[in-house]
């Protein structure tokens, strides 16, 4: 098995520090880091802080100093301590569950594109809206990507804010929308709202075009399927009727601790190599992709460790 595939460890597969999660964390703040110390450091009388803005920050086109590579590398810069801990905090507490639902490489191209998206966002409405493009810092329009995703994936789930009051996902998410939404044209606020709703709506896209991801707006709202949902019958290119936001809903699966074990028994040999098969097609194709008797395996061998 190759080392840099995912190894999930415990709690039937389920980690709390998933590689794309935990990478991400590390190089932001290695970045981080790296910024507080080229504030101290002169070059050609310059701080080279300002010199690292000028190349790696998403810089207005009409600066002169727009670089291709910038809508990525912007989202590794932060401006204070305060932004970099809430946006790796909000990072693991809302994708954390969806690395280890959907797998390690399709989460990591769902975070950079909705980082990209919001960036674009940024680059080129900021402009019409508030008349005038600003440099712009922070992995926030990817964060709301990941947030939207939660809260369309788990929308009753229960968040603490301040870890006391109890809110589900989908009105926390509806009111950051919200708060996103009215904080346009707010130039002195030096929130990039722009890129939040550009992380947000990017990543809506690309779970409306991925097939293998299943949420319904109708539960999201609290309505039933086929009571007052506009997008309701609707036709799609093969002719077969459907609603646009209820894809084909995938068989639902008994949760794996309900499972009889009637073909995995306590004294049957589980080999490592077997394992390292299983984790290693996580790691390809995510939890849902294996089959009953490989979770039942991965469950067995969990419990035995144990």
């Amino acid at each position: 098995m190759a080392n840099n595939y995912y190894r999930p460890g415990g709690f039937g597969g389920f980690s709390f520090f998933p590689p794309v999660i935990k990478n991400l964390m590390i190089i932001n703040a290695a970045v981080f880091f790296l910024q507080m110390v080229m504030r101290n450091i002169l070059v050609s009388g310059v701080p080279a802080y300002s010199v690292i803005l000028q190349y790696f920050a998403l810089m207005p086109i009409d600066s002169g100093h727009f670089q291709l590579w910038q809508p990525i590398t912007y989202q590794f810069l932060h401006g204070s301590f305060s932004h970099i801990l809430f946006n790796m905090f909000s990072l693991w507490m809302f994708g954390i569950e969806i690395e280890n639902y959907w797998g390690s490489k399709k989460f990591l191209i769902f975070y950079l594109l909705c980082g990209v998206g919001g960036g674009l966002a940024q680059l080129f409405l900021s402009p019409v809206i508030n008349g005038i493009g600003a440099p712009t810092i922070g992995a926030s329009g990817a964060i709301f990507g990941v947030m939207l995703a939660f809260g369309l994936l788990y929308p009753d789930r229960y968040i603490y804010i301040y870890f006391f009051i109890p809110v589900k996902a989908k009105y926390l998410i509806l009111g950051m929308i919200l708060l996103n939404i009215f904080g346009l044209g707010d130039d002195g606020s030096g929130v990039a709202y722009l890129a939040h709703i550009g992380g947000g709506v990017t990543g809506l896209i690309y779970m409306l075009m991925d097939k293998n991801t299943t949420f319904s707006f109708s539960s999201l709202f609290g309505t039933k399927p086929g009571g007052g949902n506009p997008f309701k019958d609707f036709t799609s290119s093969s002719g077969s009727r459907q609603s646009f936001f209820q894809p084909k809903p995938r068989e639902e699966e008994p949760p794996v601790q309900d499972a009889n074990y009637y073909d995995v028994k306590e004294d049957d040999v589980i080999t490592q190599e077997e394992i390292d098969r299983i984790l290693d097609k996580i790691s390809q194709f995510g939890y849902k992709g294996l089959t009953e008797r490989e979770k039942k395996i991965l469950f067995e061998a969990s419990k035995r460790m144990k």
